[in-house]
């Protein structure tokens, strides 16, 4: 049966690279005077969002299997609520800029403060995958081990043939 805590790993990448590269889209936009990517940078901030949300929930979902003790725990409620502030600061982030857009207001000052809230939201993301990246790296959260217990027929072979490789290496020498 399919694992529902794998899916959190499988969608979280995506809206830390739609989100990366709609600021930049948007900034750039900003730098050369563009509309195209400004436009480009409004869509990816809204697929991103939603990305954002998919991941939170399927965090959420994930985090509740996992027995929390010592330092995983602590690892993984900064995690949590690095996660929760990025949510929050994408929906604003998002909210404010369909306003924006729909009123035809993204110039000047306003689009200023608009990528000012999109960058904040684009370094929460970065320090939310940080902190998921240290539970995988550092505390091998939904790390799964599969080390075995006895040895198939194969490896003894091979584990023979290795040793008769070395024998005939000694002798050649």
């Amino acid at each position: 049966m399919f694992d529902l805590s794998f899916i959190h790993p499988m969608i979280v990448h995506f809206p830390i690279a739609l989100l990366i590269v709609g600021f930049l889209s948007d900034l750039l936009g900003l730098i050369i005077k563009k509309d195209f990517f400004s436009r480009t940078g409004y869509y990816l901030l809204i697929l991103g969002t939603i990305g954002v949300v998919a991941a939170y929930l399927s965090g959420n979902s994930a985090g509740e299997g996992i027995t929390e003790a010592g330092t995983l725990k602590q690892a993984l409620e900064t995690h949590e609520n690095a996660g929760e502030l990025t949510l929050w600061i994408m929906v604003f982030a998002a909210l404010v800029r369909i306003a924006l857009v729909f009123t035809k207001n993204y110039k000047g000052v306003f689009q200023l403060i608009g990528l000012l809230i999109f960058f904040v939201g684009v370094l929460s993301i970065a320090r939310t995958g940080y902190y998921g990246g240290e539970l995988v790296f550092k505390h091998a959260a939904g790390v799964q081990f599969n080390i075995g217990t006895t040895l198939d027929s194969g490896s003894d072979e091979n584990s023979g043939n290795q040793n008769t490789d070395k024998q005939k290496e000694k002798d050649n020498d």
